[in-house]
């Protein structure tokens, strides 16, 4: 059974940097068992397909706006065991820590929150980029801060799908030759509230 969250419900209309940071240092203490009640299948859904295209465990993996680090831990149940994680909230970064999964977290830019990040073999963007997360330009830095061969994993949820230009970004950048498109899923995210979620993998060019 659904359980109904405050946070949850009102993610969506948070707008900016500042104010989305403040929303999830406040959501923090309740986000694992808020998502965990409404049986998030989003971070398990991510860390297989990028198993599936990723054959060296051990290669560095960056989790994008890691959060509480559900998708971390997701990741390392997948057998990866190098995963560094960035994001806004230095709330959900301290409950990522004592998760016991990540090499190295850090509180990033709520404007530019790649600013500077290069060289990962793949990057994980679950639940990160998107509606009630970071813009569509997030899916260009992402793609630069993986190595070429490198593979980018993101999701997109029903809300964010609404807007066309998240996938048309990925398509264009697949037009431009700077990405191969790998695999694309469509499957369930938070199914106790009907909400759906795209997974799609990419390999940087």
């Amino acid at each position: 059974m659904a359980r109904k969250s405050a946070f949850l419900d009102n993610i969506y209309s948070v707008e900016g940097g500042d104010a989305m940071q403040r929303y999830y240092d406040d959501w923090a203490a309740s986000y694992d068992a808020d998502l965990a009640a409404n049986d998030y299948r989003t971070p398990g859904r991510c860390a297989a397909m990028l198993a599936r295209h990723v054959g060296d465990r051990a290669t560095p993996i960056l989790d994008f706006a890691c959060g509480t680090g559900i998708s971390g831990a997701a990741l390392n149940a997948a057998g990866f065991t190098v995963i560094d994680g960035t994001d806004i909230s230095a709330g959900m970064l301290e409950k990522a820590r004592a998760k016991g999964v990540y090499r190295d977290l850090w509180e990033c830019d709520s404007e530019d929150p790649l600013a500077g990040v290069r060289g990962y073999g793949a990057l994980a963007a679950v639940g990160a980029i998107g509606a009630g997360a970071a813009p569509v330009e997030t899916l260009d830095a992402a793609i630069d801060a993986i190595t070429p061969g490198g593979v980018f994993v993101v999701s997109l949820n029903d809300h964010t799908l609404e807007d066309p230009d998240y996938l048309a970004r990925l398509e264009r950048a697949a037009d431009e030759g700077r990405i191969e498109m790998l695999e694309a899923e469509d499957g369930p995210h938070l199914p106790a509230i009907g909400l759906n979620a795209r997974v799609v993998a990419v390999r940087r060019r």
